[in-house]
């Protein structure tokens, strides 16, 4: 599958893990929220230096340590958004760089926070991949693959990653996101 042309990224975030959620078995109603809260993931990024975010190259230590807060500040962000859905879209700023054993930003295991935590942290985790950046080019959507397909049970939990990488390969859903079709 080869995935051309221009997507907003939040969006593209939000909807892939709506569809991994989906392809879960949770029900629509669920699966929309988690679209919605999925895609306000990085929104504490509004409050990191452009420096920072625009950087070409590797970021330092102190750099790292600030575009980490990001996460915090997300939540910071939609502190007044109430509801079930503030609470989720709060969870995916908090939480959405954690990892199936432990191994993200704050150490957190994926199995201890919420359950729809894994599909936005998959669907970043592949859309940043394909998607260029100031300090990398795009990745063409196989290697992107072979890196959550390397990931499974270290970032990713193996069953998540099977359900994924099915979808990737089969959903027209998930190339219409990427194509804008």
């Amino acid at each position: 599958m080869l995935f051309i042309g221009k997507y907003n990224e939040e969006r593209a975030v939000g909807r892939l893990s709506e569809i991994v959620a989906l392809g879960c078995g949770v029900n629509s109603g669920k699966a929309r929220q988690i679209r919605i809260a999925a895609a306000l993931h990085d929104v504490g990024k509004l409050k990191i230096p452009e420096s920072i975010l625009l950087k070409p190259g590797e970021l330092d230590a102190q750099e790292f340590e600030i575009i980490k807060t990001h996460t915090v500040l997300g939540v910071e962000t939609l502190a007044s958004v109430q509801g079930e859905l503030g609470v989720m879209a709060r969870a995916c700023c908090e939480w959405h760089h954690e990892w199936h054993n432990g191994g993200g930003y704050w150490g957190r295991r994926m199995g201890d926070l919420p359950f729809y935590l894994p599909f936005v942290a998959i669907s970043d985790v592949f859309t940043a991949l394909i998607s260029e950046r100031p300090y990398k080019q795009a990745w063409p959507p196989h290697k992107a693959v072979d890196y959550i397909q390397k990931q499974a049970g270290t970032q990713f939990s193996p069953e998540l990653v099977t359900t994924f990488l099915s979808l990737i390969r089969s959903d027209k859903r998930v190339a219409a996101i990427f194509y804008g079709g």
